[in-house]
């Protein structure tokens, strides 16, 4: 048995697939499915879509309840429950904030006022989102609420890859949907698999190690899209209470039992700050987190073991 390593670009970002198989052959047949269920999830949450499910919910925001998929259906409601354990840190309604504000490239000066930027994010709310669980729809409250995904999607597709991959026979394997990943089994001489946390300043050069087995991990900061004004960087991640961007953190890494949910708690843990993210990190069962602030000072969960 080896491990063999597949990369291509989907859902925007860089898909990785790593599997333990008995021969090349093998694997890209089972990379095939791979990519065919990242297809698949796109075609459902994608915005760039008219016919997504994300697409009608948002067209009808404000007017009508749209009918969904059960898959989709079911990954709403647990954002939203995510929503309320984050205080709403964490918002799939995210989508309604003004991107005529945040374009993140070298033409932006300034920021825009606290006023301009409270007023961006009026429609971000996600108590607003009304769920039928009989009927299986979906109601945006206010016209020109739009649903997102990106700050799950990476993770739930990850997810979704790997069932399909154990379903198919693979023991051993890890998906990296562009740093949100999901690992399981062992590698060919049966250690764990040595994943890396990356570094802050310099994304592709890890700062330290973790081995994990059957866990999921994801990182979000502020190496992937910034902007810098007047010599100080501002991350591409908005509060969604504010409009402003996050500041004081350069990076957050969450370990979790999934790699939906590992995706979904690093950005909240951004907006809702060092002390009380890494409070509701600690509530949560089998979930950890490392966070990396401005002056690159490090901060973990109580049962974090660093190499």
């Amino acid at each position: 048995m080896e491990t063999f390593t597949h990369s291509e670009k989907l859902m925007g970002n860089m898909f990785t697939f790593s599997m333990v198989t008995a021969s090349e052959a093998a694997f890209k047949e089972l990379v095939a499915a791979a990519v065919a269920e990242v297809k698949r999830i796109e075609k459902i949450l994608t915005t760039y879509s008219e016919t997504s499910e994300t697409a009608q919910i948002n067209a009808q925001a404000g007017i009508a309840a749209v009918c969904v998929s059960d898959e989709t259906f079911d990954l709403i409601q647990r954002s939203l429950f995510l929503s309320e354990i984050t205080q709403g840190a964490f918002d799939i309604t995210y989508g309604g904030i003004d991107k005529s504000l945040w374009n993140f490239d070298r033409t932006m000066t300034s920021l825009p006022s606290p006023e301009k930027a409270l007023q961006s994010v009026h429609l971000v709310n996600y108590k607003n989102v009304i769920l039928n669980e009989s009927e299986k729809t979906v109601f945006l409250k206010e016209k020109g609420m739009r649903l997102g995904f990106g700050g799950i999607g990476k993770g739930f597709a990850a997810e979704k890859v790997k069932l399909v991959l154990q379903k198919a026979g693979v023991t051993d394997g890890i998906v990296n949907a562009s740093g949100d990943l999901c690992a399981w089994g062992t590698q060919p001489n049966g250690n764990p698999w040595t994943v890396g946390i990356a570094h802050p300043d310099l994304r592709d050069a890890p700062f330290s190690y973790l081995s994990i087995s059957n866990r999921a991990i994801a990182t979000s900061g502020t190496y992937e899209k910034f902007i810098t004004i007047n010599g100080k960087r501002y991350s591409h991640t908005i509060n969604p209470k504010t409009g402003l961007p996050v500041q004081g953190i350069k990076s957050v890494t969450i370990i979790a039992p999934n790699a939906e949910l590992a995706d979904a708690l690093a950005t909240p843990v951004s907006v809702m700050g060092i002390k009380s993210g890494l409070y509701l990190i600690e509530q949560i069962p089998e979930v950890h987190a490392i966070v990396i602030d401005d002056q690159n000072n490090l901060f973990k969960t109580s049962q974090i073991q660093l190499k």
